[in-house]
């Protein structure tokens, strides 16, 4: 994969991420401000909102590049899931972490927490991982084939 359509794919993806982010930021404070469920609660179902947004877009844009899926729609949903519970949870315990023990107020916490959960764990489980396209194995297999007959020529 070019290093162009990587950063493309790169941007697309965080575009997808503020937009489930933003959603997932302006529930959290409607949950907890307007109808007074507790942060962390309220982390967790509007992360939950936030995951759907991000995956449709992640999807059907961001990770689309006309490329055939490795995993079905299911399974990328399932695979999805299980990297959305990791963030959640990382988020949630990071900005109580933060609240408890630096007394941060959470709508800050939860904003440095998300920056180092997005772009250290989400982004690299995604591409890899969630939304792998046969292409990526290919294109690995090809360029190693290319350094192989390089070397032995």
């Amino acid at each position: 994969m070019s290093k162009k359509k990587s950063i493309g794919i790169f941007l697309k993806a965080q575009v997808s991420a503020f937009s489930g982010g933003l959603t997932d930021y302006g529930l959290m404070i409607l949950f907890t401000e307007i109808i007074g469920i507790h942060f962390a609660i309220s982390i967790l179902l509007s992360g939950t909102l936030g995951g759907i947004v991000n995956f449709c877009l992640n999807r059907f844009w961001a990770f689309n590049d006309g490329k055939e899926y490795a995993a079905s729609p299911k399974k990328q949903f399932l695979k999805f899931s299980t990297v959305v519970l990791g963030s959640i949870s990382l988020k949630s315990a990071g900005t109580f972490l933060l609240q408890r023990g630096f007394n941060l107020d959470y709508r800050l916490g939860r904003l440095l927490v998300d920056s180092v959960v997005s772009y250290g764990f989400n982004y690299p489980m995604m591409k890899l991982w969630v939304f792998k396209t046969y292409a990526i194995e290919t294109e690995t297999s090809n360029e190693e084939e290319r350094e192989i007959v390089a070397a032995h020529s």
